[in-house]
């Protein structure tokens, strides 16, 4: 007689982690608020973030680009330095194997579109302070063989326990994504009718596009770790809607004991920009830089108002005084019909004095001021200062200038470097059947490259695994 799987997780403890993210939800409310704020100012829209009464008609509000431009150009100089991993062994035997790594990475991270995803978390780095990588196993790619998948999390749909610095130290982590009710249903058979339509649960950005929510139920990831009596920690799985369970790892014969993944580790990379004390995210340069922004486009808008008043001729016109005003203010009449004398004292040009040149020199100081903090001078864009010729003196300037940016792309590496250590997890977890990469060889060319984890990690035989060390290298 087949014994029954003990049901671990029931609806009590998916209740309870229904409770668990409420309460990571609202210590994460203000970090939330900010990053769809940040949003509205990379795209030139932070007046709604800012404006708090109705805009005044007529004057001016310039949006103008500098905060944008500094973002951009940072965007450049980390597309220019794409990562590479290079696998280095700790021991002679493990040469070989990590030579196969070197070749193979790449390949797989190719496979993931990872060019894509790294580019679009860049803009979330920069942006917001902090990029959210997801490692997963995913059992439906290579038409059911399975394979690694490297996604871009938005942060907004992320949750960690509130205070901790570490997202790995959160007793739990849960990923929230809005699917069609319908089609979830089909998915999962048995549960019609018994999802809630709750895509509220998940702050939004301000689209342009009307998004529809009504008939999307909010579908949560839940991981979380789990220690047993000879002190080793397992990660498991759960994923449920309201308060319904789709599916729990502990539940699941084949993952009961080992835990949903063997590296027991969140499958989540935070790549950071700016930290911060007690959060494992930070902040970019939107949060840096709106400040002078801010005020660049508000003595912008003053100084184009002063120009818009002075460049349009107005009158003062005594009531007393018999002026046709319609053929007054019509360019295109010759006469002008008048009843009466008319004197200079009836009729005057109202004269606008011009600001005094101090307030452009402010402006420009404010521009000099947002060049500075965002480390994006002149020479970071390819420019340098007049008198400045020699090729040599350009190279110094354009090497000295790109400091900032160094540093950033350092910082990513680490992040890049934790990534590939979860795949090569993952393929020493799940590369059960021999696999073909075609790789560029030592010489260029075109090569094929088998890898297992059998063949290269030792599994099943009791052989030792070998352990290696990474090191990350601009492409």
């Amino acid at each position: 007689m087949q014994k029954k799987t003990l049901e671990i997780i029931g609806k009590k403890e998916i209740e309870e982690a229904g409770a668990t993210l409420a309460r990571y939800k609202r210590g994460k409310a203000g970090l939330d608020r900010r990053l769809a704020e940040d949003e509205l100012w990379w795209e030139l829209r932070h007046r709604e973030a800012t404006r708090r009464d109705k805009k005044p008609q007529g004057v001016p509000e310039p949006a103008s680009a500098w905060l944008f431009n500094a973002i951009l150009n940072k965007h450049a100089d980390a597309t220019d330095n794409f990562p590479e991993p290079l696998v280095l062994p700790r021991e002679p035997s493990d040469e070989e194997s990590a030579d196969t790594l070197s070749q193979v990475l790449p390949a797989v991270l190719e496979n993931c579109d990872f060019d894509k995803t790294y580019s679009d978390n860049w803009w979330e780095k920069l942006k917001h302070g902090t990029a959210a990588y997801g490692v997963f196993w995913n059992p439906e790619k290579e038409e059911g063989l399975g394979d690694i998948d490297v996604r871009r999390l938005d942060l907004l749909k992320v949750f960690w326990e509130p205070g901790v610095t570490d997202v790995q130290q959160s007793r739990s982590l849960f990923l929230i994504e809005l699917r069609d009710t319908d089609l979830l249903e089909k998915e999962y058979p048995g549960h019609e009718g018994k999802l809630s339509d709750d895509g509220a649960l998940i702050k939004e950005y301000l689209y342009d596009d009307a998004v529809d929510v009504s008939n999307k139920s909010a579908v949560v990831d839940w991981y979380y770790k789990v220690r047993d009596g000879r002190g080793r920690t397992a990660l498991h799985f759960a994923k449920f809607v309201g308060s319904e369970l789709l599916y729990a790892s502990q539940n699941d014969p084949l993952y009961a004991e080992r835990g949903f993944y063997a590296h027991g580790k969140y499958p989540v990379v935070f790549d950071v920009l700016f930290p911060e004390k007690g959060t494992p995210v930070g902040f970019g340069y939107v949060a840096v830089c709106k400040d002078p922004q801010l005020y660049i486009d508000r003595l912008s808008g003053s100084i184009l108002e002063n120009a818009l008043i002075a460049t349009k001729k107005r009158f003062f016109i005594g009531g007393s005084t018999n002026v046709n005003r319609e053929q007054f203010a019509d360019i295109n009449e010759s006469f002008v019909d008048v009843e009466g004398d008319i004197s200079e004292r009836a009729v005057k040009e109202i004269e606008v004095r011009p600001l005094d040149p101090v307030y452009l020199s402010v402006l420009n100081l404010k521009i000099e001021e947002i060049k500075d903090t965002a480390a994006n001078r002149d020479v970071n864009s390819g420019g340098v200062g007049s008198g400045v010729t020699a090729a040599a003196a350009v190279r110094a300037l354009q090497e000295a200038g790109n400091k900032a940016s160094r540093d950033m792309i350092e910082t990513s590496y680490r992040a890049y470097n934790e990534i590939n250590r979860l795949i090569i997890e993952l393929m020493r977890e799940f590369y059960d059947e021999k696999r073909v990469f075609r790789v560029t060889g030592k010489s260029g060319g075109r090569e094929f490259c088998e890898i297992s984890n059998k063949t290269l990690f030792g599994a099943g035989g009791g052989a030792r695994s070998p352990v290696f060390d990474l090191k990350i290298r601009a492409r």
